[in-house]
């Protein structure tokens, strides 16, 4: 039987990156489970140590895996870096998050002994991994999965394997125990089976909403196994009056076309009340077109990569091209630089005349702009979306803030900040097609292990008082 053998090439360059054989879903989940009791009874103290010299091996190997992103996700070096910063800084928040989120308590209870709650850890967890952070998202399940004293199997994106295995080779320096962490390569039916395997006990899923739905409906039967769901958005930022329209453009072109809008937080609609859109268009449209778009490696360093591939960027210059014919008005039409590679230019387009616009994620640098009187007619159409994840409005009053924080669905509410850029200090997640209510980042501790209550004494002490006969 030939053997499958996953290539990973460079978006920039279409080069090959890296290859390796399809995992064997089956032999790593009976590896895994025997590796768990092991870990699941060391100590938490010696946990913590090993994902603090895990810490210390990506912290060696920063450029090397910064250019091994940069590469493979198309990310210019700049932004790589701050990916690598983050793997290192969760180490340190997650053993915080674990602290405080799943910390022991004991309770005495004088005669009737004492009550504990205490956390254990579900067994082996699947991880699946996106592209567009293959290291930094994949990173923020496994850590605190961990060091709760589960074991993972990750499988990262079949377009960024070579991180995935990067990371993992860290993992092993380390010293922690064999098969604690394993790297399953593969794609979609990967995946799937690491889904239904019945030796999984958790999924911790970061991805698009239609691959997070199915992993939903394939597991609904099944309530004992943990699903998490990171997913996407069609998210709003909404401008208001404010002075300071220049800013206001800045945290446009931040929300809508860093990492080449492939971020879930990405704004994908922009919201503006009738009485500033002609003076903001005026400093947004000039400051989108003096983005550098090109190579990850290039200098100056481009603010812009490629998308991750060819297949996304033609379904991009698609979607483009549909809300044109629908009636939209392109501001900036989006441009491929390069026939044969996937460089898109920032797209801006009016979708204000569009009576259904599509409530889906376009997951590039498009940005729908749709005018309204006044806050209250941004505030519902903000919400005018089934997803739920990032909102941020810029301008207003205090006030003003406090109307949108209020009313705004979302599990990210920013005020004259990005929509992206989220801190891993504070909960990560979203609500409707965004997520599951499991929020990530310091919230992970929550999934990753599950309360215990228990009743204790040293000695047995019982009668029975009532319904006994003479």
């Amino acid at each position: 039987m030939t053997e499958s053998i996953l290539v990973s090439y460079a978006p920039a360059t279409g080069e090959e990156l890296w290859r390796g054989a399809h995992g064997d879903v089956d032999e790593a989940v009976s590896r895994a489970r025997r590796a768990w009791p092991a870990w699941a009874a060391l100590a938490l103290g010696n946990r913590i140590e090993i994902a603090r010299r895990f810490a210390n091996e990506v912290r060696a190997d920063h450029e090397k895996i910064a250019d091994l992103i940069a590469a493979e996700a198309g990310k210019p070096q700049w932004e790589a870096r701050t990916e690598v910063d983050a793997v290192i800084a969760k180490i340190d928040i997650s053993v915080q998050a674990y602290a405080e989120r799943t910390g022991k308590k004991k309770l005495d209870s004088a005669l009737q002994g004492s009550a504990a709650v205490r956390h254990k850890p579900h067994g082996v967890m699947a991880v699946l991994g996106p592209y567009n952070f293959p290291a930094h998202l994949p990173n923020g399940h496994m850590i605190p999965a961990l060091i709760a004293g589960n074991v993972v199997l990750f499988k990262p994106s079949e377009k960024t394997p070579a991180v995935g295995e990067a990371l993992l080779e860290c993992w092993k320096r380390s010293g922690a125990p064999d098969d604690t962490m394993q790297v399953i390569i593969g794609g979609p039916d990967e995946g799937k089976m690491m889904v239904a395997h019945p030796g999984v006990d958790g999924v911790l899923f970061t991805g698009s909403a239609q691959a997070g739905i199915a992993i939903n409906r394939k597991l609904a039967a099944n309530p004992g196994k943990l699903v998490a769901l990171e997913m996407g958005g069609n998210n709003p930022i909404v401008v208001i009056d404010t002075p300071k329209l220049t800013d206001a453009a800045a945290l446009v072109i931040q929300s809508a076309f860093t990492s080449a809008g492939q971020r879930c937080t990405a704004a994908r609609r922009l919201i503006v009340v009738d009485s500033v859109y002609d003076a903001l268009m005026g400093e947004l449209l000039p400051m989108a077109r003096k983005l550098l778009v090109g190579d990850p490696f290039a200098e100056p360093q481009p603010f812009m990569g490629p998308v991750i591939d060819n297949d996304t960027a033609d379904r991009l210059s698609e979607s483009f091209l549909a809300l044109l014919t629908a009636g939209g008005k392109a501001l900036m039409h989006m441009r491929k630089t390069d026939p044969d590679r996937p460089f898109l230019t920032p797209g801006i387009i009016d979708t204000t005349a569009i009576p259904d616009r599509p409530d889906v994620e376009l997951f590039g640098p498009i940005l729908q702009v749709i005018r309204v009187p006044d806050l209250d007619a941004a505030i519902a159409e903000a919400n005018n979306t089934r997803f739920g994840l990032s909102a941020s409005l810029v301008g207003g009053t205090p006030d003003d803030y406090g109307r949108f924080w209020a009313n705004i669905r979302a599990g990210i509410i920013n005020w004259n900040r990005p929509t992206n850029g989220a801190s891993s200090s504070a909960p990560f997640g979203g609500i409707g097609l965004s997520g599951n209510h499991r929020p990530a980042a310091y919230y992970a501790a929550d999934y990753c292990a599950y309360p215990v209550a228990s009743s204790e004494m040293d000695q047995p002490r019982a009668n029975i008082g009532v319904g006994m006969k003479e």
